[in-house]
């Protein structure tokens, strides 16, 4: 470990020599290091938002917009009541049925794009994939629905937690999927990768998993961490006192330390601070430790959390994902639907009793649907013609379902819904303008959304 006092040492490499690594960025990265383009004056700083991602293409017609007198359409699963009278949810979403009262569910979402990173990143970014062939994610690609919300709330914001979460991993297929991270707005803006400590994991390949560590590293007591930081602070007397990035780069890292050193930080991220009996509400899973440290971030102050409830790469169709091809409902019944139901029901019925679900919007979203035909091998194909996305909390009424799907739910009926429309209704949650202005790496101003919200609201 280099120590502080090697005069050569440059700022991030002190950085992270005193308070460690994780996910590949330093803690200073997590935070903004340049000027604002724009904020949302009418920003409630007391709302957040907690994604519920079902990468690899959630089947609408085997959860959220069954179609049970259509034989070819209908599958193994059937129908169950809810708490909303003439509504109905699939028979493996038991928890979720029990909450309908809260939940507003849209079919009829559709768009163009059927292969996983292209509509992933339509959905991530409210935007269209703009390549007509897979590349890496660049800071050219348009910034995720986190980036863009932590950019345009920074002004508002007084948490020292980072602006925007992903958990447990990123999402991947013949690579990264684009749209995840800070594009154009830069690395500032990328989210952190937390990985909860414990819990059954997804089987199949996760890219990029990372543990998040607060503590200091070895030896590195909060005396001692104070004198490095006094140190580092004297040198920097030394040097030119017209370098604005360097007078960045110094806020930045006393933020970094300052999460270090602030208790209420640390703790927004240990799980084991919550009862027993809350961590078996959500499940003994990844994705049950996943939505309940989502749940804790976002009261701790962090805007957006994005919980990725997949493996995060979809390894050819194997693995434990959304994408089945084949055998969709035993993958469904068996592996995925239960982790999701039990922990999305237990967030959604715990921030109602803590009082949180008017200023928190829980957000079940996917790439794409399943193919109304069921497929060789029992599976269902790619769908992006028409699929659902819900809601709950964050002003939205609950007991509702907007939108229709044709008799096979191959398309939309009525009210079609895109993923822009899904990301307008999300600022409108927020109190951020949809025409909020961001700026590309040319400097354009650019508005954060092209949709409108959708008429959920109570």
């Amino acid at each position: 470990m280099r120590n502080f006092s090697d005069v050569q040492t440059s700022r991030r490499t002190c950085l992270r020599a005193g308070l460690g690594l994780f996910g590949g960025l330093s803690l200073a990265d997590w935070f903004n290091l340049s000027a604002q383009a724009s904020a949302a004056d009418s920003f409630d700083n007391t709302k957040s938002v907690i994604v519920l991602f079902c990468w690899g293409g959630l089947s609408h017609v085997d959860t959220f917009d069954m179609k049970p007198d259509v034989p070819d359409v209908r599958g193994e699963f059937r129908p169950i009541s809810t708490a909303v009278p003439g509504m109905s949810l699939c028979e493996h979403l038991p928890h979720l049925a029990r909450h309908a009262d809260k939940l507003a569910v849209v079919n009829g979402v559709c768009h163009t794009m059927a292969a996983h990173r292209f509509a992933a990143t339509w959905n991530l970014t409210g935007r269209p994939y703009n390549a007509s062939a897979l590349r890496p994610p660049s800071r050219r690609d348009w910034p995720s629905l986190g980036a863009m919300i932590s950019k345009v709330t920074d002004g508002h914001r007084r948490s020292i937690l980072p602006g925007t979460v992903t958990i447990p991993y990123p999402i991947a297929d013949h690579g990264l999927a684009n749209g995840q991270d800070g594009g154009f707005l830069g690395a500032a803006y990328d989210p952190v990768i937390a990985q909860p400590p414990d819990g059954v994991a997804y089987a199949g390949l996760s890219p990029n998993a990372g543990v998040i560590d607060l503590k200091p590293a070895a030896g590195i007591e909060p005396p001692r961490l104070r004198d490095r930081r006094s140190l580092l602070a004297s040198l920097e007397r030394c040097g030119d006192p017209l370098n604005a990035e360097a007078d960045r780069q110094a806020a930045s890292r006393d933020q970094a330390l300052d999460l270090l050193t602030a208790a209420d930080a640390k703790a927004a991220f240990d799980l084991d601070r919550e009862p027993p009996a809350s961590r078996a509400r959500y499940g003994n899973h990844i994705c049950g430790r996943s939505v309940l440290l989502a749940r804790r971030l976002t009261e701790a102050g962090v805007p957006l959390v994005t919980v990725n409830c997949a493996a995060g790469d979809l390894n050819g169709s194997v693995g434990a994902h959304f994408d089945t091809h084949v055998d969709n409902f035993n993958r469904l019944k068996n592996q995925m639907l239960p982790p999701l139901d039990q922990a999305a029901g237990a967030l959604i019925a715990d921030l109602a009793e803590r009082g949180r679900l008017d200023s928190t919007l829980v957000v079940i979203m996917t790439e794409f649907g399943r193919t109304p035909q069921i497929g060789g091998g029992a599976g269902r194909d790619h769908f992006p013609n028409c699929y659902s996305v819900a809601f709950a909390g964050g002003g939205i009424r609950g007991g509702q379902v907007y939108g229709k799907s044709d008799r096979i739910g191959s398309a939309p009926a009525s009210n079609p819904t895109s993923p822009a429309d899904v990301h307008a209704t999300i600022f409108r949650s927020l109190g951020i303008a949809p025409d909020a202005m961001i700026q590309d790496l040319d400097g354009r101003p650019l508005p954060i959304c092209e949709g409108k919200p959708l008429p959920l609201f109570g």
